[in-house]
């Protein structure tokens, strides 16, 4: 498809007007004053795009500079001088000051906790920081460009005394009073600015997000995150007036300055609800994704107006982007177009012609030699993926339209989905993996593994056949006899990558392609001993997609599927798609259970239902001993824990293979995340698995592959659509694959590895370990964790290489410029024609 024909396509309100006016511009966008640098900077940017692991690319618009961990949000001071800004990260947690005209950094000082809630004094004197699980407000004040602590306000024990977690504040300068939310108690707390105390809390009915007063009423609006709704609280009163219903996962919300239309942002809707105060009524649903009706995954999460408050800006987390609407007539809203920003946009704001956007995950992908190992102690230069990736802020100047039109084009350059591959993914006539939904394939039966936080060359590193660094390969063939066979015997990947930083996001991510936003802004707080519960797995609703997953389209399509171990808490939420769908005497996560003994408990339970003709279509598996136990005294040894998953694995593929549907069959296995381990190519990167008869025996494939793409692959074989923009526009595994099948099975070859081996020195690490909670996966500290396995296995005293950024840059070379221009032409032509 031309491009010119892709725009028609996706800005679907009202846009054929502003399309052809941009396609205008653009033709003329060296000669126009001031386009000619705008020229020069698009170019700029295309030949720096960066390809991120899920296959996702990067050009941010402006002016770059470093933040924290994870930047959350923005505090912009009444007179527009001052942006606070908010880190809210697994490692270090920092308020930073800048100032606005120069964009010079001023403080950047520690906070034990943060999350989410940010707001200066009307007066500017003083900075509200949300204290998040130490359960109060944090005061700084602010003078002579500065900010220092000054005082708190409490709300109750820090965590886990008492569960509260501070999540977005509000300030009424008339009332002396500040709001705040909380979204582990889910209530309303009303506080007296003088005297630092409670003065009231309000019930909320379920998890709230922040909360914005009017400029001209006594009302206060709550974002209702775990439901669908706007509260309204009537400050006079002290009581919830009304509720308006909007979409999935509202969170930030901005308001008209006379208070009459209130914006709100649904994460989990792609979408921008706009209310009309007045008439308690949404007037018009804002669609922010690049395509009409594309599933979940834009994530809309920030909003906020210009100062003439014609335009508003949008923060599309999952599309790194900005989308951009004409807002001059609430209720008749238009689409101008999109901006590209970096990696996971958490925060926008705008002060005169400038527009600040917070990058939550930075503007690239990395590799970390210096990552996690099993069997060693952590050191300040231990690179976690959890921490790994540092934020930062984009400075963009108010573009003009032909600029804006040149953005969009650079976004839509930027984002592999489209509809087009959402109806008809990659491949080729005959090839076992169908390109459409619902097309037949010999393939009958899908089997899903999922294991636990391995890097690629943690465990293929020494496979010369594969891109590794043997330096950093910690459970090599002498421990992983079967992981290497079956590599050798099937297909070799070495450029698979987790969608997933650890496993909170990771489960989510293996069964739904998709971390909302409750997920990937809440992770970093628990992963980093701040407190909080592991709750990702499907107990608690907040964390689910909008549609479910993978067992809840299978459910919808009528296909049958049963789960061994994975996401157990979901099987007891009544009504669930896993109620009556899962193995009961297969073990929740247990390290101290086996993993041969779990795939003992497959074996009988896969053989009954073979003999019953009642085999599911989908088997979801989780061996997950590949984890560890890290050097805890009387554990199993890192290496042992491994070689008993490899040899549960060895077993599986071979009593699969022996048996009578093997010819229909086909496995994958993949690590939920990478996050325990180096890999000298990127953090992301990771051993992954396909095995069938329908492979391409003994064959190595060098193919880009995501956690997506192989979700794109079940879903094609099992008939069902896409799950999220993310699957829908990852490269499916047909390459794999061949018609023709190699029926031979697959022999498990013994572990070399005493399986009882036990840590039994009482070293650094060991004593490390004692202190881990190794009940709950990624309940320990990861970054200390994955330490404790390097040193156990490397040795106390052994060091971590140094870093290397792998970044994926991808050039613009003359021949393709050549290219888009001969593009470009084709497409005025088409649109003279069109005319």
């Amino acid at each position: 498809m031309n491009k010119l024909v892709r725009l028609h396509t996706c800005f679907y309100v009202c846009l054929l007007p502003f399309l052809l006016l941009t396609q205008a511009c653009k033709n003329n966008l060296e000669s126009a004053d001031g386009s000619k640098a705008d020229s020069t900077l698009v170019k700029e940017l295309i030949a720096k795009r960066i390809t991120l692991p899920n296959g996702w690319s990067l050009t941010p618009a402006g002016t770059s500079q470093p933040l924290g961990d994870f930047p959350m949000n923005m505090a912009l001071s009444p007179s527009k001088k001052l942006l606070a800004i908010t880190n809210n990260g697994q490692s270090r947690q920092s308020i930073m000051l800048i100032e606005v005209a120069s964009g010079k950094m001023l403080s950047d000082i520690d906070i034990p906790k943060a999350w989410l809630g940010l707001k200066f004094s009307a007066d500017e004197k003083f900075l509200y920081a949300s204290g998040g699980n130490d359960n109060m407000i944090r005061i700084y004040g602010v003078a002579d460009n500065k900010i220092a602590l000054a005082d708190s306000i409490v709300l109750g024990k820090p965590w886990p005394v008492e569960k509260i977690s501070v999540a977005g504040i509000e300030i009424n300068p008339k009332k002396n009073v500040l709001y705040t939310v909380t979204k582990e108690d889910s209530a309303l707390y009303i506080c007296d600015l003088t005297s630092k105390k409670v003065i009231n809390r309000v019930k909320l009915p379920v998890e709230p997000y922040t909360c914005l007063l009017s400029p001209v009423s006594n009302e206060l609006y709550v974002s209702l995150w775990g439901g669908e709704r706007i509260a309204i609280f009537d400050t006079e009163t002290m009581q919830m007036a009304q509720e308006i219903k909007v979409e999935s996962h509202p969170n930030d919300l901005t308001l008209t300055k006379d208070g009459k239309y209130l914006f709100v942002a649904n994460a989990n809707s792609n979408s921008v609800s706009v209310i009309d105060v007045k008439g308690r009524k949404v007037i018009e649903t804002i669609a922010t994704a690049l395509y009409p009706d594309a599933p979940t995954g834009s994530t809309a999460n920030a909003v906020s107006l210009s100062e003439d408050e014609k335009t508003v800006f949008i923060a599309n987390a999952d599309n790194n982007c900005l989308a951009v609407f004409d807002v001059t007539e609430p209720g008749k809203s238009r689409s101008k177009g999109f901006m590209p920003t970096g990696w996971y946009p958490t925060s926008v704001k705008i002060a005169g012609n400038q527009i600040f956007v917070t990058n939550g995950k930075g503007e690239f992908s990395k590799a970390n030699p210096k990552g996690p190992n099993p069997t060693k102690k952590r050191d300040e230069g231990t690179e976690y993926i959890g921490g790994l990736f540092k934020g930062t802020l984009l400075t963009i100047n108010m573009p003009g339209d032909p600029l804006l039109g040149a953005y969009s084009r650079i976004v839509y350059d930027n984002t592999p989905y489209t509809k087009e591959k959402e109806k008809q993914a990659a491949g080729e006539t005959g090839n076992p993996i169908p390109r459409k939904s619902g097309d037949p394939s010999p393939i009958k039966y899908v089997f899903y593994i999922i294991k636990e936080n391995r890097t690629y060359d943690q465990v293929l590193g020494d496979m010369p056949e594969g891109n590794g660094d043997p330096s950093l390969c910690l459970f090599p063939q002498e421990v992983t006899p079967n992981h290497h066979a079956l590599a050798r015997e099937f297909v070799l990947l070495d450029n698979f990558y987790v969608d997933a930083e650890v496993s909170a996001d990771g489960h989510n991510w293996s069964m739904a392609a998709y971390a909302n936003d409750y997920v990937e802004k809440v992770w970093p707080t628990s992963y980093s001993s701040r407190g909080g519960n592991y709750d990702y797995e499907g107990s608690r609703e907040i964390a689910f997609p909008k549609d479910g997953f993978i067992w809840d389209y299978c459910k919808r399509a009528g296909i049958s599927y049963r789960s061994y171990g994975e996401f157990q808490a979901y099987a007891k939420k009544k009504g669930s798609a896993l109620e009556g769908h899962m193995a009961t005497a297969y073990p929740e996560y247990d390290l101290s259970i086996k993993d041969i003994v779990r795939e003992q408990i497959w074996e009988k339970d896969f053989d009954s239902l073979v003999a019953a003709n009642a085999l599911p279509r989908l088997t979801t598996l989780r061996f997950g001993n590949d984890h560890t136990s890290g050097a805890r005294i009387g554990a199993p040894t890192p290496a042992a824990h491994v070689a008993d998953n490899d040899l549960a694995l060895g077993r599986f593929i071979e009593h699969l293979s022996n048996s009578k549907v093997w010819k229909e069959s086909v496995v994958f296995i993949l690590e939920d995340d990478a996050q325990n381990g180096p890999d000298h190519v990127d953090a992301h990167r990771s051993p992954a698995f396909v095995i069938s008869p329908y492979i391409k025996r003994k064959s190595v494939n060098h193919n880009m592959y995501s956690t997506s793409g192989m979700l794109r692959t079940i879903e094609l074989i099992l008939g069902l659509p896409p799950m999220s923009q993310y699957d829908a526009a990852a490269n499916p595994m047909w390459e794999c694959f061949t018609a023709t099948p190699d029926l031979t099975p697959y022999t498990s070859l013994k572990n070399n590895v005493d399986l009882e081996a036990k840590n039994v020195a009482m070293t650094e690490s060991a004593r490390r370990s004692e202190s881990f909670n190794l009940a709950v996966e990624d309940a320990a500290p990861d970054n200390e964790f994955s330490e404790v396995i390097w040193k156990t296995v490397k040795g106390e005293s052994s060091q971590m290489p140094a870093p290397r950024r792998s970044a994926f840059l991808r050039l613009v070379d003359n021949d393709e410029e050549e290219e888009d221009e001969r593009e470009e032409a084709e497409d005025e032509d088409n649109e003279d024609k069109d005319k």
